[in-house]
């Protein structure tokens, strides 16, 4: 039987052929040779018809691989502002040995599902850094629940009261909009009078303007969305994916 590797190479003969010598000596040899090839393609595919889904298993995976590689890059390229940005909020242990950055929008019902994951995290890994960026891609009430947000941060530095914010919204089951987030706010104790002011002011366009740019240049598409180490992991795939990837990053590279 002609392998699939046959079939690609006799293709690629069929089109040096085809592009060979003066253009109407060419064209009776490359329509034989092309209609050769339709044959043994369509013979082969007949009786191994697995070969379609395998070669498009062989592609994703190489653009898998690809985009991995390019998420590495980025990653090294923007670290400062990925894991040390004066504009983000900063949980868990800030001298952490492994830091978790997690990029999430208010209206996501996954973000709200993968909260309990990363309270759990923080609870149980006392060396975790904890680093939340506000990526608000699911509309306009998204947009301004992150600005109120931002304004949080900046009246909150050790994050405490943030993180009480954060909760709010994210344990609320229904919509999440500005006035959803001024009310959490108000909960957690925050001044209400300045955190109007900085909702409006350019620190917080910069803020987000900074979490965007960076979610989109790692391709994340979809949140939640982590980065662990060299590793970016899109979806709420449970406290055990995450707690893996941590320990990956933790543990002695061997030779």
């Amino acid at each position: 039987m002609i392998s699939f590797a046959r079939i690609i190479a006799a293709a690629c003969a069929a089109l040096m052929l085809a592009t060979a010598g003066p253009a109407r000596a060419a064209e009776p040899v490359a329509d034989g040779k092309r209609s050769e090839f339709d044959r043994m393609l369509k013979e082969y595919l007949t009786e191994h018809p697995e070969a379609i889904q395998d070669a498009l298993d062989l592609l994703a995976s190489r653009k898998a691989a690809a985009k991995a590689e390019q998420q590495k890059s980025t990653i090294k390229a923007s670290s400062r502002e990925l894991f040390s940005s004066p504009r983000q909020v900063t949980l868990g242990n800030r001298a952490g040995d492994v830091t978790l950055v997690e990029f999430f929008d208010y209206n996501c019902g996954f973000c709200k599902r993968a909260l309990a994951d990363l309270l759990e995290l923080m609870n149980n890994d006392p060396k975790l850094k904890v680093v939340l960026k506000e990526y608000p891609i699911l509309g306009p009430d998204s947009v301004e629940a992150a600005r109120v947000a931002v304004a949080v941060r900046m009246q909150d530095a050790g994050g405490g009261r943030y993180l009480a914010f954060h909760r709010k919204l994210l344990e609320n089951r229904g919509h999440n909009d500005k006035a959803r987030a001024l009310a959490a706010a108000e909960e957690a104790g925050l001044d209400m009078a300045r955190l109007e002011r900085d909702v409006a002011s350019e620190e917080v366009t910069k803020s987000l303007d900074e979490s965007m740019r960076l979610g989109k240049a790692l391709a994340i598409n979809g949140t939640p969305g982590y980065v662990v180490g060299e590793r970016v992991i899109v979806g709420a795939l449970g406290e055990r994916v995450l707690k893996d990837s941590i320990a990956a990053v933790r543990k002695p590279v061997t030779q």
